[in-house]
C-alpha cells in the first residue's frame, strides 16, 4: 500500500479526501490547491457551468433502506407502469431475440471488454466482429462493411461526408425522401453543416419516390441521393434501379437506409446501383430500445480508406496462424488529425456482437422466414382491420414490411388512446391515419387488437 505507513486508516482517508466528497477523484487537498492556481482557479466549482435551475442540491430526497426494501419498492414502481402489447414501428422494430444472444454475449469476455486494441487478448471478439462485418457484405453485396456506427442517423451523417470527399467534381446537395423521419434528418443537418453541404427533399408519390421526381431534382451538384426501403411508413421502394441509373449519371453517391431483416429477402443493394447502405443492425439482438440502436455501415471496395470508423481484419500472427485485428481506424485519435475522416469514438461492439449472434443462431433460412413473415403479417393483418365497419387497411396499395397504415372514420388521436386503454399501442399518424407494426413478437396479439379496433370503432 502507497502512503505513509505510520497513519491510520482513519488519518490517511482524511489526507486523501477530495474536496467535492467523491471516492472517484482521490486528490489531496494540497493537490487540487496546486492544480487551481496552475489555472488560475479560487475553487473547482469554476470548472463546472451549470445553472442554478439544474443545479444539485446536495439531496435526493429518497428514503435510504435496505437491499431487500428497495427491491421490494422497485417492483411496486414499475407495476404501476401500463402493460401495453406494443404496435408501434416507425424505426424501432422487436423481434424474439434468442437466449443463446444473451448467453454467450453476457460472459465475462464480452460484457468487460473495451475496444478491442490488444488483439493478442481479444481474438474471440475481434473474430466475432469479423463475422458480423462479413453478414452485412453479403447482405448487401457490397464489399466493405465496419463495425460500426452509433446509429442509423449518425450512420447516415457519415454517408453524407463520405460523398463530399469522394465526388469526383464539386457539389453542394444531398438529397433526401420526403418521408425520412424529422429526427434522422436533424442528425444529418447538424452532420453537413460544418461540410458546407444543404439537405434538399425529394417529393414522394404515394408513399415512395419515382425515377421522375429524382430526376427533376438531381442535377451536376448532387453529392448524394438517399432512399430507405422499407421507408417509415412500411413501404418498399420500387424503382431502386432506375434511381440508381440516375443518380449514376450524375457522378453522385447512392445510400440507402435498410436493415438486416429486410435485406436478406429484399435484391442485393448492390445490383440496383447503392454504393452505401446505413441502416439500424441492432433490429437484430436487441429489442427494441426506442433511442439505442446500431449503425449499419456498408459501401464499395474503393471507399475503403474513406470509411468512418473501424474495421476488422483477418491477417496472421508470427505463426502463420489466421489472426484477426482493428485495422483502418479513420479517426483523429489514431491517425493524423488532418487525415481523419471521422471523430466516431465508440463502435457499438458489444451490441455488434449480439446481432452476430442473433443472425448466426437464425442461418440464411431462419433470417429469410423471419422476413418472410414481416411480409405476410401486414398485409393479413390489414386485410382483416379492413373488414371493420370504419376502417380502411392498408392506405396504399402497395407491399408492407412490418407495418401499414390505416384510415379511420373517427379522431385517429382518440382511437390511439382507447385502444391504448385496453391495452394496445399503436401510433397516430394524423387526425384520420393511423399506423401498426406486426411482427414475430406481438403476432400472438393480432386477434386481440382486431377485436380491439372493432369494439373502439363500434
Amino acid at each position: 500500500m502507497s502512503g505513509n505507513p505510520e497513519l491510520s486508516i482513519t488519518d490517511r482517508d482524511e489526507q486523501n479526501a477530495d474536496p467535492r466528497g467523491t471516492p472517484y477523484a482521490p486528490h489531496t487537498a494540497d493537490e487540487v490547491e496546486t492544480m487551481l492556481e496552475a489555472i488560475d482557479a479560487d475553487d473547482v466549482d469554476e470548472l463546472f457551468d451549470i445553472g442554478e435551475s439544474i443545479r444539485f442540491d446536495g439531496s435526493f430526497d429518497i428514503d435510504g433502506g435496505s437491499e431487500q426494501v428497495v427491491e421490494r419498492r422497485l417492483r411496486e414502481t414499475l407495476a404501476r407502469n401500463d402493460d401495453a402489447t406494443e404496435f408501434l414501428g416507425r424505426g424501432h422494430y422487436s423481434h424474439h431475440v434468442p437466449s443463446i444472444v444473451d448467453h454467450i454475449s453476457l460472459r465475462s469476455e464480452f460484457i468487460t471488454s473495451y475496444t478491442q486494441y490488444q488483439p493478442e487478448v481479444t481474438q474471440g471478439f475481434l473474430q466475432a466482429l469479423f463475422e458480423y462485418q462479413s453478414m452485412l457484405v453479403e447482405l448487401t453485396g457490397l464489399e466493405i462493411a465496419n463495425c460500426s456506427m452509433y446509429d442509423a442517423a449518425t450512420a447516415l451523417g457519415e454517408a453524407a461526408t463520405l460523398a463530399a470527399r469522394v465526388r469526383g467534381t464539386s457539389g453542394s446537395r444531398v438529397l433526401v425522401p420526403e418521408y425520412l423521419r424529422p429526427e434522422r434528418r436533424d442528425v444529418l443537418e447538424n452532420y453537413v453543416d460544418g461540410a458546407d453541404l444543404s439537405v434538399e427533399t425529394v417529393p414522394a408519390d404515394d408513399g415512395v419516390t419515382t425515377p421522375d421526381a429524382v430526376e427533376r431534382a438531381i442535377d451536376d451538384d448532387v453529392v448524394m441521393a438517399y432512399l430507405e426501403s422499407p421507408t417509415t411508413e412500411g413501404l418498399l421502394e420500387e424503382h431502386l434501379e432506375e434511381i440508381g441509373a440516375l443518380v449514376d449519371d450524375h457522378d453522385a453517391m447512392f445510400c440507402l437506409g435498410s436493415d438486416p431483416v429486410a435485406l436478406s429477402l429484399l435484391r442485393s443493394p448492390a445490383s440496383v446501383g447503392v454504393d452505401v447502405v446505413i441502416g439500424d443492425a441492432s433490429v437484430l439482438g436487441l429489442p427494441a430500445s426506442y433511442g439505442m440502436g446500431l449503425g449499419l455501415f456498408a459501401c464499395r471496395e474503393e471507399y475503403l480508406r474513406q470509411v468512418p470508423g473501424r474495421l476488422v481484419g483477418a491477417s496472421e500472427d508470427a505463426d502463420g496462424n489466421r489472426a484477426f485485428t482493428l485495422t483502418l481506424q479513420t479517426r483523429e485519435q489514431h491517425i493524423r488529425r488532418e487525415r481523419a475522416t471521422s471523430n466516431i469514438c465508440t463502435n457499438q461492439a458489444w451490441v455488434a456482437l449480439r446481432t452476430a449472434i442473433h443472425a448466426a443462431s437464425l442461418g440464411p433460412s431462419g433470417l429469410v422466414s423471419l422476413a418472410t413473415t414481416c411480409r405476410e403479417l401486414p398485409e393479413r393483418t390489414a386485410a382483416r382491420l379492413d373488414e371493420i365497419d370504419g376502417v380502411s387497411a392498408p392506405v396504399r396499395n402497395r407491399y408492407h414490411f412490418r407495418e401499414f397504415r390505416a384510415r379511420v372514420d373517427a379522431d385517429a388521436e382518440a382511437v390511439v388512446a382507447a385502444l391504448n386503454d385496453d391495452g394496445f399501442a399503436i401510433h397516430a399518424v394524423d387526425e384520420e391515419t393511423v399506423q401498426l407494426c406486426v411482427t414475430d413478437v406481438n403476432e400472438h396479439r393480432i386477434d386481440d387488437l382486431v377485436d380491439a379496433v372493432e369494439g373502439v370503432m363500434n
